[in-house]
């Protein structure tokens, strides 16, 4: 390839030969794990060192902090759905349901990244569709973070529109149930936004502790029940929102 840089490639391969079982490797070591000869690990290792990127005690070789910055260049340039893409699809392979984040856009959700396994609806999810907020579960997680005046207002003036027979219509029902999701931390729909569709949602936060977006999984009634959405589904969704949750906080550090 004409336009390879080989000595970067190489470089970089340095970089990687270290890891956290091999955190400190002598020249020798650093040369058999990359292939390189003793003369060219030597120059690559004195070149990081020069740069800041290694250091060495004589004998013994290791990465800086430094490093951490090639990883920060990258998290810095991320948007949430590029953050929170590569977790949702690890939680739709680990619990086998589609997976979403969606964020609060006047009285609706809207759906920014999604990972689906199957159609579990009527209407076909993509990036950009609407859901009225307060029968979705990321919907009642978001409502539930608004400040107080903002959720007044919102229970005031929005349209409660019955979409099943179980949909909660009334403000002062579904502002009893926005509690109840405030002091667990995640929200549960059976059945409000769809007849067989039941989907539960966790909250993502930002550095500062404010509700940014929400994550939710969605599965079929008829294969999941409220107890099984709760003990198989909960978990893997909270540590799921954690781990975007940390993700974002790395972007955030590296923009301020």
């Amino acid at each position: 390839m004409v336009d390879h840089v080989q000595s970067l490639a190489r470089g970089l391969t340095v970089i990687r030969a270290f890891s956290a079982t091999e955190p400190e490797l002598t020249l020798s070591q650093v040369a058999r794990a990359t292939g390189l000869s003793r003369a060219a690990a030597r120059r690559f290792l004195l070149t990081l060192a020069d740069l800041g990127y290694v250091r060495n005690d004589g004998r013994l070789f290791s990465l800086t902090p430094r490093v951490l910055d090639l990883g920060y260049a990258y998290l810095s340039s991320l948007t949430l759905p590029e953050v929170a893409d590569p977790h949702l699809e690890r939680l739709a392979a680990e619990v086998r349901e589609s997976a979403s984040v969606a964020v609060l856009d006047g009285e609706d959700v809207v759906y920014v990244a999604r990972v689906a396994t199957a159609r579990i609806m009527r209407v076909t999810i993509s990036i950009g569709t609407r859901f009225p907020a307060h029968c979705t579960s990321m919907g009642r997680v978001l409502l539930a973070a608004l400040p107080a005046e903002r959720l007044e207002a919102y229970l005031e003036g929005a349209e409660l529109r019955r979409l099943t027979s179980r949909t909660i219509v009334l403000p002062a029902a579904l502002r009893a149930e926005l509690d109840e999701v405030r002091e667990r931390g995640w929200a549960m729909v059976d059945q409000e936004l769809e007849e067989g569709l039941r989907s539960i949602a966790a909250p993502i936060r930002d550095r500062s502790g404010r509700t940014v977006a929400a994550v939710n999984v969605s599965t079929h009634a008829s294969r999941t029940s409220l107890q099984a959405v709760r003990r198989d589904l909960l978990p893997p969704l909270l540590s799921t929102a954690a781990k975007i949750e940390a993700d974002l906080t790395s972007v955030s550090v590296t923009r301020t």
